[in-house]
């Protein structure tokens, strides 16, 4: 699995959300690389890792992941949040917490209202077997829809998602799986650990509201609210996401 390693300081995993791979975030790496090393990740089927042949599953990418880096404070974004919080649930490596733009549960259910409905992502599977690119377009529109500088991060997207090659479509598929099937709401009072949930306020995918009621679940944990962002909000307002991940990392003991 490929993990490139930038900066000086105190260790950061990020991990990027579907579809994507770890360059996505340099708007977050030109802020925080003269405080922190960062690693960024590119999961299996994605970006550098795009021949990485491990299975796109909570334990067997998350071991990957702490086998290749120091003990660090995990930020996930999207579905790269399942694995920063299977991590931190399960790996005394994990400082902390940060998850942005995700929940531990990403489907509707009947405790869990502000979520996406199921068919959604099982509509996306199917596109995905019918047009391929199509869907990856329409999906990288609901990253930025909602968000004051939607226009500028839908360009930005587009040209990530093809910068590094595109992704494999039998990972885009296990994605989609995860995404639709798990549930780690329960991990969340056991926690022990420091956690910070960044929402968009406009997020179309993952709503405000349900990142508030997931971190109202972990003891300790601290919710902020990126006005006018959406799915993405480090790159339209990467300026607040990296100001909230440096004073949770410095209030860590």
């Amino acid at each position: 699995m490929h993990i490139e390693v930038v900066g000086q300081g105190p260790a950061l995993v990020l991990i990027h959300g579907w579809a994507l791979h770890g360059g996505v975030f340099a708007p977050l790496v030109a802020r925080l690389s003269a405080q922190y090393t960062l690693h960024l990740v590119d999961l299996p089927g994605h970006g550098h890792s795009r021949d990485d042949a491990t299975p796109l599953r909570l334990p067997h990418v998350v071991n990957a992941i702490a086998a290749a880096t120091p003990p660090a404070v995990w930020c996930g974004w999207s579905l790269g949040g399942l694995f920063a919080l299977h991590a931190a649930a399960t790996l005394p490596q994990v400082r902390a917490l940060a998850m942005i733009a995700a929940t531990p549960r990403f489907v509707r259910a009947d405790d869990w209202p502000h979520a996406v409905e199921p068919a959604v992502f099982a509509q996306f599977g199917q596109d995905l077997a019918a047009d391929y690119r199509g869907t990856l377009e329409r999906f990288l529109a609901l990253d930025a829809m909602g968000s004051e500088h939607a226009r500028q991060e839908l360009r930005q997207l587009r040209e990530m998602l093809v910068a590094r090659g595109e992704p494999a479509p039998r990972a885009l598929q296990e994605g989609l799986r995860l995404l639709e099937n798990t549930d780690l709401r329960g991990a969340l009072p056991g926690l022990g650990k420091p956690s910070l949930w960044l929402a968009g306020q406009r997020d179309r995918l993952v709503a405000a509201t349900g990142m508030q009621a997931a971190a109202a679940l972990a003891p300790g944990a601290h919710a902020h609210v990126v006005a006018h962002g959406g799915h993405a909000p480090f790159l339209g307002h990467a300026d607040e996401v990296a100001t909230q991940l440096q004073h949770f990392v410095a209030g860590l003991r």
